[in-house]
């Protein structure tokens, strides 16, 4: 299978409904895609234009600079201290990451790669990619022989759900038994909300608490795209198993994977301050405690989502119905169906929408 053979881009079924939502009197509250809306940092910004006399061909492995700093900010806000410089490596956005995977480590047909049964569908198009074959499973007892990557995802896109170090621990081990590489999507890891996420941090693949001390086989993948609001950047990064990441180092060097220099400045800067990312977190926070008792006012179910950047709802409908009556109301969300086969009725709702859209969308749920 090659790029050509790929399904049809999923959001391009949406069209029809966000032209109902914008319809609306009062205009579209658009609650689907998940891109922040809030400035980008100063600081961030700053560094940007600092850096933009960017001659000599970028470093695919990172400066010395962005490399320390992702190994201080693992060790600072993530608990996994000890990384060397060698054990990081800056990505070109996650999602490529994501698609890529199984590509950089020579899978192909005959081998499966693992992901949630509520997944972003990335995960399953990497597979695809390579004719490698997509399991969506959440249960390490399940996952069968023959797979070579396991993805999992805590807070997890759509649903919000957080794997506890015990959970983590169990697929750490079911993956080394297997021989499988296991990688974590920790992508919004800085947003836990409920039980003890409210908090404690939210812990990482590389915790020692879930590795024991050993980091064989084993990435943790983090973007800065909604922490920092760097979705425009694609700033990325990975963490982990050393030969591994050397492994991928390689392989990007040879496919010319680099970041832009002036983008590496500006990460640096990103993962250097905490003080802009608590500030968004209180925004988010803000939005949240608005929209959730909306929802549930309005005859929906909110399942999981302790932790990330959705609300992943149900009204006991299908999901397209669902997405019918929000557009009539001038709202716009994300369908379960895009999300794997498991969901049909549920509803991703995203937090990346400015105060005053969001108290729209909840007038309007209310009424």
């Amino acid at each position: 299978m090659g790029v050509a053979d790929l399904d049809e881009y999923p959001w391009d079924a949406v069209a029809p409904f966000a032209a109902r939502a914008r319809s609306h009197p009062d205009g579209i509250v658009d609650l689907s895609i998940g891109s922040p809306v809030d400035p980008t940092p100063e600081l961030v910004a700053r560094a940007l234009r600092d850096a933009t006399d960017a001659h000599a061909y970028p470093q695919t492995t990172g400066t010395p600079a962005l490399r320390e700093a992702i190994v201080d900010w693992y060790a600072r806000r993530r608990g996994v201290t000890g990384l060397p410089p060698s054990h990081v490596l800056p990505t070109v956005g996650s999602k490529e990451l994501v698609a890529l995977l199984p590509l950089l480590l020579g899978l192909g047909p005959g081998d499966s790669v693992v992901h949630p049964r509520a997944a972003y569908p990335t995960y399953a198009v990497g597979a695809k990619l390579v004719g490698a074959r997509p399991v969506a499973s959440d249960d390490p007892s399940e996952w069968p022989e023959g797979t070579r990557l396991v993805w999992i995802n805590s807070p997890g896109n759509p649903d919000g759900r957080v794997l506890g170090v015990e959970e983590l621990r169990a697929a750490v081990a079911r993956a080394r038994e297997l021989g499988a590489v296991l990688a974590s999507d920790e992508c919004y890891a800085e947003l836990g909300w409920e039980g003890p996420w409210a908090s404690q941090r939210v812990p990482s693949v590389l915790d020692p608490a879930v590795t024991g001390g050993a980091l064989a086989g084993l990435l943790s993948v983090y973007s800065l795209s909604k922490q920092s609001n760097l979705a425009g950047y694609r700033a990325a990064f990975l963490a982990g198993d050393e030969a591994l990441v050397s492994r991928l180092l390689t392989a990007r060097k040879h496919l010319g994977l680099m970041l832009p220099a002036p983008v590496q400045a500006a990460m640096t800067a990103a993962v250097t301050d905490d003080v802009h990312v608590a500030r968004q977190k209180e925004l988010y926070r803000a939005r949240r405690n608005a929209l959730k008792p909306a929802l549930e006012a309005a005859g929906f179910r909110i399942d999981h989502s302790e932790g990330g950047l959705y609300l992943w709802a149900t009204a006991g409908e299908d999901a397209w119905e669902s997405l019918g009556a929000l557009a009539d109301r001038g709202i716009l969300a994300g369908p379960g169906h895009f999300y794997g086969t498991h969901f049909p009725q549920h509803v991703r709702f995203s937090l990346t929408a400015s105060d005053e859209r969001i108290e729209t969308a909840a007038r309007r749920l209310r009424a």
